[in-house]
């Protein structure tokens, strides 16, 4: 097998304590002075031997790096023991509490030379200083793997210029050697720094990606026994091909997508062609771990850290998944070879074949991904199941690879089928946490915005309607809202359903529509569209188209009432009465005060203006906004005691607690006071105490009460009687003195009516 050697073009020196690493060349070293951008780089810092098997590197200045992992020498090799690290920061200066790094369980079945073991890659950001500490997790003082190190990327700035066209990093040689002498090969006993001849040659794995390749079909070639490790090449079938496929077309429209060109990664870093699977029958859902807290703006920045560690440390040929997508629903494109295409995988370890794997940039096992982020996930899925005509919520058999037991502990056999659903976690096939606690039970809400129809789908209001009960009613233009938990980039179209027909059409993005409704009763609905063509419509609500306005069956009707009266206020009571034909919603008084009542109010207490016409207006409204207004003018008159005819003795009393000032008071029995008037309400004003007696009233010569004035407080100025006709007329209204024992004495102020 021929194997590709890169020839490195210098020794770096980075930090304390003179420890050589060497970085491969990129593009943008060659011939790139004087631009505003900084190269991808990797550097590495051996991690030292201490007393009891612990490896460690002190605080060390280094070149700029903002992601941190750790690797060892030997690609199977596991490291049982914690690694940690704590940073500076290249702003603040400041370091950060220790982190743990997460160990990467993800073996390689064919290890190729030059592959080493690392951990996951933690994101820092800018950062220029790092301290390191691996100890077994146990406490024990066994061996560790050898050739720890510290493994620093710098991701770079890299400008649009600069993603157009990559050159090699550096001159590339045919080595016929099936074996090339591994990497760490020059690595002393624990402990001691490499230190490497200019002359060393680095070794780039061999086609296809060494993280998870696929054993040798077991209906082909007898079936692996023990640990042994199955040939990378050989595959269950379908097996990948190295022709570009055609891509077929999808059902559900494309997510946007950054290219790899967008987010700028260094394609000498990935010289081996793409292969290729037949098809796309399921989607792995994975987590990169590391940090949650990082920019959306950093996110490319972090995706071309993780290619180059995934590449320059690890010893891969690209990056394992097919996508990756940030918190912030960015979808970027993985390992090359073309979105749209079957491209190999290797995320999930004995499903490659037959899937494509996507990844969501942070740590979620403890903390949930972002709506956004599993918008973007559902979208991608959709897509991509989508072009193989796959339900996104349905489940499919898929033959094992390997044999082994995933996280769950389900056991599976190389050869053998099994049941996964369409979108699944990498725990489901393989035994690792990812894509971790949290992120784990959001799989069934991804997979049903994914396959649709659109959730939560509701109408939250009708405006321009007014509601009774369930009800509600209009003049016939309404605007309908409504929400749904599906996110709108994956809902199609809104279509709002009057009487069930199609009355507007609204984007996927839409939260309202407009309509016209015909006089009448009827239903009203909104139906989602999911880019699937599946589609759920909401309940539906009665909605009734009414012009007709409410009448008044009585108009404003102003009446006296009992009460204080002084010059410039009189008690009254406004009555009226509205209807309509389909639903009052309230009256209001419009003049000459306001003041608004519910539909089955028909009277208010107020005061009026004496000696004063006013203009009583009301106006009646229905609950589709139709309105009616009714008015009348009346004048309350203040007849003072003076303008009586008297008979009888009666003396003249002054005060500013009497109405006008002054009053007449009698305790004669039979002397009367008589007051005619036009108008339609008349109230009879006098003072009250404890001395007050009794008086008749007459109206129009016919005795109607009999009126006792005692009161255990004294009070002026009362509206005592009073009495009200459906219409204005001409009327006599007289006080008689009765000359009650002991009391026989009343005062009065005069006589209030209203025409």
């Amino acid at each position: 097998m021929k194997r590709r050697t890169w020839l490195t073009l210098a020794a770096v020196v980075v930090g304390g304590g003179g420890v050589v690493t060497y970085a491969v060349a990129s593009p943008s070293d060659l011939g790139a002075q004087g631009r505003a951008k900084r190269p991808v780089k990797v550097y590495d810092l051996t991690l030292k031997g201490t007393a009891g098997g612990k490896r460690e590197l002190p605080r060390t200045d280094t070149e700029q790096f903002s992601l941190v992992g750790v690797s060892w020498t030997g690609a199977v090799k596991q490291l049982d023991g914690t690694a940690q690290v704590r940073t500076r920061g290249l702003e603040g200066g400041e370091w950060s509490a220790w982190r743990d790094l997460e160990v990467n369980v993800d073996p390689p079945e064919d290890p190729e030379a030059g592959m080493r073991g690392a951990s996951e890659p933690l994101w820092v950001g800018p950062s220029n200083g790092v301290e390191a500490q691996v100890v077994h997790e146990d406490g024990t003082t066994g061996a560790l793997p050898k050739g720890l190190k510290v493994n620093l990327v710098d991701p770079g700035v890299v400008t649009a210029a600069e993603t157009q066209a990559t050159e090699p990093a550096a001159f590339v040689a045919e080595e016929s050697s099936p074996a090339a002498t591994p990497a760490d090969s020059t690595t002393p006993a624990d402990g001691a720094t490499a230190t490497p001849t200019d002359d060393r040659t680095d070794t780039s794995p061999a086609p296809g990606d060494p993280t998870s390749p696929e054993p040798t079909d077991p209906t082909a070639t007898a079936t692996p026994t023990g640990s042994a490790s199955p040939s990378a090449s050989a595959s269950a079938s379908p097996s990948p091909s190295a022709t570009t496929p055609s891509a077929p077309p999808s059902t559900v429209p494309k997510p946007p997508i950054t290219s790899r060109a967008g987010w700028g990664a260094d394609e000498s870093l990935s010289p081996d062609p793409s292969e290729y699977n037949a098809d796309v029958k399921a989607v792995f859902v994975h987590h990169t771990t590391g940090a949650n807290d990082y920019s959306c703006a950093d996110s490319a920045s972090l995706v071309r850290g993780i290619h180059a560690y995934h590449t320059q440390v690890s010893g891969w040929n690209d990056v394992g998944y097919n996508f990756i997508v940030d918190k912030c629903g960015t979808v970027f494109e993985g390992r090359k070879g073309g979105v749209d295409l079957p491209v190999l995988g290797a995320h999930t370890y004995g499903w490659n074949r037959e899937s494509t794997g996507i990844a969501v940039l942070g740590e979620h096992t403890s903390t949930s991904a972002s709506n956004a982020a599993l918008a973007s996930v559902a979208r991608v899925a959709a897509w991509k199941l989508g072009q193989y005509g796959a339900d996104p919520a349905g489940t499919v058999q898929l033959k094992a690879g390997a044999t082994q037991k995933n996280y769950l502990g389900a056991a599976f056999t190389a050869g053998t089928t099994y049941t996964f659903n369409r979108i699944s976690a990498h725990r489901d096939g393989f035994n690792t946490e990812c894509p971790g606690n949290s992120l784990y039970p959001q799989l069934p809400t991804i997979r049903t915005w994914a396959a649709g129809p659109v959730q939560g789908l509701k109408v939250t209001s009708i405006t321009g309607a007014g509601m009774s009960g369930s009800t509600y009613y209009t003049k016939g233009a309404i605007t309908t809202r409504w929400t749904a938990t599906t996110p709108a980039a994956l809902i199609s179209t809104y279509e709002l359903l009057v009487d069930g027909k199609v009355a507007a059409t609204a984007a996927g993005t839409a939260g309202s529509a407009n309509a016209t409704l015909a006089v009448g009763s009827h239903t009203v609905a909104v139906r989602a569209v999911h880019q699937s063509g599946r589609t759920t419509t909401s309940a539906a609500l009665t909605v009734v188209a009414d012009t007709t306005a409410p009448t008044f069956t009585t108009t404003p009707k102003l009446a006296l009432r009992a009460g204080t009266v002084n010059t410039t206020a009189v008690p009254v009571t406004l009555t009226w009465k509205a209807a309509d034909d389909k639903a009052l919603r309230e009256v209001k008084l419009l003049s000459p005060t306001t003041a608004t009542f519910g539909p089955t109010t028909t009277t208010s207490s107020r005061t009026a203006k004496s000696g004063t016409a006013g203009t009583w207006s009301m106006g009646a409204y229905d609950l589709a906004g139709n309105y009616r207004t009714s008015s009348a003018a009346y004048t309350p008159v203040i007849l003072q005691e003076s303008s009586a005819t008297r008979s009888g003795s009666w003396t003249t009393r002054s005060s500013t607690s009497y109405l006008g000032g002054t009053s007449y008071s009698s305790g004669s029995k039979g002397a009367a006071l008589t007051w005619t008037f036009t108008g339609r309400s008349a109230s009879w004003v006098v003072s009250r105490a404890t001395s007050s007696g009794q008086a008749y009233v007459y109206v129009d010569g016919v005795k109607v009460s009999t009126v006792d004035l005692k009161s255990s407080t004294t009070l002026y100025r009362q509206a005592i009687w009073t009495k009200t006709w459906t219409s204005s007329a001409k009327h006599t209204v007289k006080i008689v003195v009765v000359g009650t024992s002991g009391r026989p004495t009343i005062t009065t102020d005069g006589l209030v009516y209203i025409k």
